[in-house]
């Protein structure tokens, strides 16, 4: 007789135990945290960085209007979050890093009151831990994602260095470093017609930067082919279809037979749509110069240079 009274405590204390966790977790469930923060930061000069929290009802709701107050904690500070402009039920903290730090962890903490018949009860919803990191080297944007062959592309960033490098799909490109804030490279002689991945690497580990599509383009030489005796110079012109962007075309011209060509670099100007320049001939040879990535494949011109 005293075992089946103990087991009946037992099962009051069982069904008490459950009601109680079933209405914590109904008031838990009455509202959603959403953390709007990204994960990553850019850093910014004046280190102040927005915290952004979005808090919703869900369905037919008792949570008591204009009673939700939602808090964050962070280093250990609790801290009441403001409501955003963005829109209803949106709250933003602005968070000061102190120095030498680049990451940081937080958590929101809301309270809200639930109605009931004749009463009315505070509750607390916590969201999981969140850590954010600060980075000093970013990319913001490509001036562009598409262009022809030996344009230059600017893009704009932060944390540059001299060291770093752009990649078309893994292959290193023709980079230029301007400041900490400013990259270019120009588009190198690949297929065209195709979408490439473009990547920054350099010291500081590597950073995805979008995709650039590389169009066809037309490009003329004239005279087709040279012939010279060592010392010689003779003029050749290069015409593309369009104007050349900003910048101005690099005109990739590579060669099999490079001591007996003396030439300079080939860049149509900014506007332009052809450039002529001066070939000498060097030691007597037989090759050509080349340049790819032409709506008519490679571009070859067949050279001869004879001895004096």
């Amino acid at each position: 007789m005293q075992n089946s009274r103990l087991t009946l405590t037992r099962k009051i204390f069982f069904w008490i135990g459950t009601l109680l966790g079933v209405a914590l977790l109904t008031g838990c469930d009455a509202v959603t945290l959403t953390n709007l923060t990204p994960a990553t930061l850019p850093e910014n000069p004046s280190q102040i960085y927005t915290l952004t929290l979005r808090v919703a009802t869900k369905g037919p709701s008792s949570v008591v209007p204009g009673s939700v107050k939602p808090h964050i904690v962070i280093d250990g500070q609790n801290v009441a979050m403001a409501k955003s402009s963005m829109g209803e039920g949106i709250f933003e903290y602005d968070y000061r890093l102190p120095p030498g730090r680049t990451e940081f962890a937080y958590y929101f903490l809301v309270e809200y009151e639930l109605a009931y018949a004749e009463r009315t009860e505070t509750r607390e919803a916590y969201s999981e831990i969140n850590r954010v990191s600060v980075a000093s080297r970013y990319v913001l944007s490509l001036e562009t994602n598409r262009g022809p062959v030996g344009a230059h592309i600017s893009i704009l960033g932060r944390g540059f260095s001299p060291q770093d490098v752009i990649y078309f799909d893994q292959m290193p490109v023709r980079t230029v470093y301007e400041s900490p804030t400013s990259l270019s490279f120009f588009v190198p002689a690949l297929s065209p017609g195709r979408n490439y991945e473009v990547m920054l690497g350099g010291v500081s580990g590597n950073s995805p930067v979008g995709t650039f599509r590389i169009d066809a383009s037309a490009l003329s030489v004239a005279p087709t082919e040279l012939n010279l005796r060592s010392g010689e110079m003779q003029t050749l012109t290069f015409t593309v279809a369009n104007a050349a962007p900003a910048g101005g075309l690099l005109l990739d011209v590579t060669t099999d037979v490079p001591e007996s060509v003396i030439m300079p670099e080939v860049v149509v100007p900014a506007g332009q749509n052809t450039i002529t320049i001066s070939v000498q001939g060097g030691k007597p040879g037989q090759g050509s110069l080349y340049l790819k990535g032409y709506d008519t494949g490679e571009v070859t011109i067949p050279v001869n240079v004879q001895a004096q």
